[in-house]
């Protein structure tokens, strides 16, 4: 038997339903200050240095995420039980 679940969320619905902290402020001040440092010219500015340590611990999230959303879908999708059927 095949099924689907389809829910219908806005990013920042599932955010709280998960339990995840709210980061648009610091997602917002650190775009303010790459704006910043790209508009003055820094020297030596390279974007790529600058968000690297945000990309690698963003994939290991987004891997950790994705373990723990398919150990969820395993446990619900096959601990159901067996049925029988009972006959009077």
């Amino acid at each position: 038997m095949n099924f689907r679940i389809d829910v219908d969320m806005t990013p920042e619905e599932l955010r709280k339903v998960l339990g995840l902290p709210d980061v648009a402020a610091l997602q917002d001040e650190m775009i303010k200050q790459i704006r910043d440092q790209m508009e003055a010219g820094v020297e030596g500015y390279d974007p790529l240095t600058l968000m690297k340590p945000y990309i690698s611990s963003s994939v290991g999230s987004m891997e950790t995420f994705q373990k723990m959303l398919m150990t969820m879908m395993s446990g619900y999708g096959g601990s159901t039980g067996s049925k029988t059927d009972k006959k009077d």
